[in-house]
């Protein structure tokens, strides 16, 4: 399975008439947020596989578009906050947002994102249970307490990420928010059984059979 994952910026490349020939064969989209809409809607459109996303902190509640038009999402894409849904084969759930730092949407505190997880713990009881495998992908825009965060408050991780990670073992935990400059900067550890993974501001995943 190849993945296009995307976050954060508007990349030239990608939002162009090259987009086709660079990337046409991706069999999926993941965006891990704080993307205009318009961004993710040319994607699908031009690729014509599904995009699954999560919104980042910096997401405005309402798009508007230059004819007037109001989204409050990319249209043709998968909203999977708080969802385990499954793809082309692969099963991702989603959990949106920052931590709060200050007013304003997709932000949470660690109690209220303790409570997302705690509403998703069924269907991830359920999908072990009924096929006894871990789920493939969590799809995050911040990601875990300690792991790739930041020095500022804004930029922290989230501790119940540990522990979903610790109790149904992810192949893989997709993130952003985290803008990476610099090229030695690691952005791809390994906790317990999951690859942790920035992917700012974009990353082609070969993701091998379970």
């Amino acid at each position: 399975m190849k993945i296009l994952a995307v976050t954060d910026k508007v990349v030239d490349l990608i939002y162009s008439p090259s987009l086709v020939e660079r990337f046409g064969d991706v069999d999926m989209v993941l965006s891990c947020g704080d993307l205009p809409y318009y961004y993710l809607e040319y994607i699908v459109t031009m690729l014509n596989v599904p995009l699954l996303y999560v919104h980042g902190n910096h997401d405005p509640p309402i798009e508007y578009a230059a004819s007037g038009a109001q989204s409050s999402g990319p249209g043709g894409c998968i909203n999977v906050h708080g969802r385990l849904i499954q793809e082309r084969g692969l099963s991702v759930a989603g959990l949106e947002g920052s931590i709060r730092y200050k007013p304003g949407m997709y932000q949470y505190t660690d109690a209220q994102m303790w409570r997302n997880v705690f509403m998703m713990t069924p269907a991830l009881i359920r999908k072990r249970l009924v096929t006894g495998r871990p789920i493939d992908i969590l799809l995050a825009h911040s990601p875990p307490h300690g792991i790739h965060n930041g020095r500022d408050r804004t930029h922290l991780g989230f501790k119940s990420f540990l522990w979903l990670m610790r109790k149904f073992k992810p192949r893989y935990l997709i993130h952003g928010h985290r803008h990476v400059y610099n090229p030695l900067e690691v952005t791809e550890t390994q906790y317990q059984q999951t690859t942790v993974m920035n992917v700012y501001p974009y990353k082609v995943l070969e993701i091998p059979d379970a």
